[in-house]
């Protein structure tokens, strides 16, 4: 092997990170048990360190990842040498151990059925009815997505320190119960199916409107939650029109994302968009997606989130966008799953439908809200109905406030330009400073 540069060393560790953590993690967790996940957690991470340190001097392997699964194994037994407890479950440990295929060929690493079941077998693990359904999303997202306690308090709108106790007590649960890392074959109940796609709905969500950073849209997280999504509706122990519908609603989304921002970096607003630059062949896996949602006699809301985002993908222009339609399934949303953010969508659709002045007001009644109370886009939005009626001094306060809570920097330029277009015609300073 010939060293690597560090750049590209770091690049790769980055996407495998990414890309194999939470396989690595759900394989070696099968092997060792839920009693030793916070081990196999650090092994899996002091594995990539090792790889950042190492690499450059020897090399990025022919086989990385499966030179990764070896590392982490060696020190998840080093350490439990130390503990001396291996010597009681050594002879059970190298039997499962055997179990392993020997490394595959690079192009052919890590696609076999044994790592994916072993991925969805933890996923399902992770949302069994014994936990409570935010210790499972919260959980799943660290221990298969490998999503840092942070971005789960953002996708959660919590705090950091809530989200550290919830895993605590998750792991806690899982290693009491002793719940099997395996899929059945006769398919799922609809509860732990339900708690899977929040998961993967919430997972795509960090990524499509990353909160911190300098982009918009972090594309690896959109791109392990449509890998999740597409192994559920392959796979017959998951497959359901539900899971369809989330999929049809990624596809939809992910084929906006080379529109999202120009050739700066700076975020372009769906009317702004190119369509023409849409991905078609997103956008047609989205249709026969939403198609094969509507094979059962279920709807869900994953149905009426990926009608939402079918009107908008198969609009011509925004001009021709059905809002009076849009507005009837936002209702149907609200009514079936309502959450904040939702109705802050809602109160958009009401004012496209209805006018500036019904939309101020819908969103009024959501200012009072604790977990929209650092969401950038309620004073964002209140801002652009401000701006629309002409209350400009009113609309550069909202923009300011929108400035003070955290958003990438595609997101805040956009908001400082709009700041900036209320704010030369009043007196206000800049909206760098803290607001009143």
């Amino acid at each position: 092997m010939e060293p690597g540069p560090p750049a590209q060393v770091h690049l790769e560790v980055e996407h495998l990170f990414r890309h194999q953590a939470g396989q690595m993690l759900a394989t070696l967790t099968r092997i060792f048990g839920w009693e030793h996940l916070d081990l196999v957690e650090d092994v899996v991470q002091e594995a990539l360190l090792q790889a950042l340190r190492q690499w450059p001097f020897s090399g990025i392997p022919a086989n990385p990842r499966a030179w990764l699964v070896q590392v982490a194994r060696n020190k998840a037994l080093d350490a439990l040498r130390r503990r001396a407890s291996l010597r009681r479950i050594e002879q059970q440990l190298q039997a499962q151990l055997l179990e392993l295929p020997p490394a595959p060929d690079p192009a052919e690493a890590w696609n076999t059925g044994v790592f994916r079941d072993d991925q969805l077998a933890m996923i399902f693990a992770c949302c069994h009815p014994s936990l409570a359904p935010e210790a499972r999303v919260a959980l799943t997202l660290k221990v298969v997505s490998c999503l840092s306690v942070p971005e789960i308090a953002r996708a959660f709108l919590a705090e950091p320190a809530t989200i550290a106790q919830r895993l605590v007590r998750a792991k806690r649960r899982l290693r009491e119960a002793g719940i099997a890392l395996a899929l059945p074959e006769d398919g799922f109940p609809t509860e732990r199916v339900g708690s899977v796609l929040q998961v993967l709905y919430l997972l795509f969500n960090e990524g499509y409107s990353a909160h911190v950073g300098e982009n918009l849209v972090r594309e690896d997280l959109c791109a392990e939650a449509i890998r999740l999504a597409e192994w559920l509706a392959t796979h017959p122990a998951a497959a359901s029109p539900r899971v369809h519908a989330l999929l049809a609603q990624f596809y939809f989304l992910a084929a906006r994302f080379a529109t999202r921002v120009d050739g700066d970096g700076n975020l372009l607003l769906l009317e702004e968009q190119d369509r023409s630059q849409w991905d078609r062949n997103l956008l047609q896996r989205g249709l026969q997606a939403l198609e094969r949602s509507a094979e059962g006699t279920e709807v869900s809301e994953y149905h009426l989130q990926a009608g939402i985002a079918a009107v908008h993908a198969t609009s011509a222009s925004f001009a021709e966008t059905d809002w009076p339609y849009l507005l009837t399934l936002y209702d149907g949303l609200q009514a079936l799953a309502p959450s904040p953010v939702v109705a802050l969508n809602r109160a958009i659709a009401v004012g496209m439908v209805k006018g500036p002045e019904a939309g101020l007001r819908a969103v009024e009644t959501l200012k009072t809200d604790p977990a929209l109370k650092n969401y950038r886009w309620l004073p964002a939005v209140e801002a652009d109905f401000l701006r629309s009626l002409g209350r400009t001094s009113e609309a550069a306060t909202a923009y300011r406030l929108a400035l003070a809570c955290s958003c990438t920097e595609p997101e805040r330029r956009f908001l400082e330009q709009r700041w900036a277009s209320v704010a030369e015609r009043t007196a206000h300073p800049s909206p760098h400073h803290p607001p009143p």
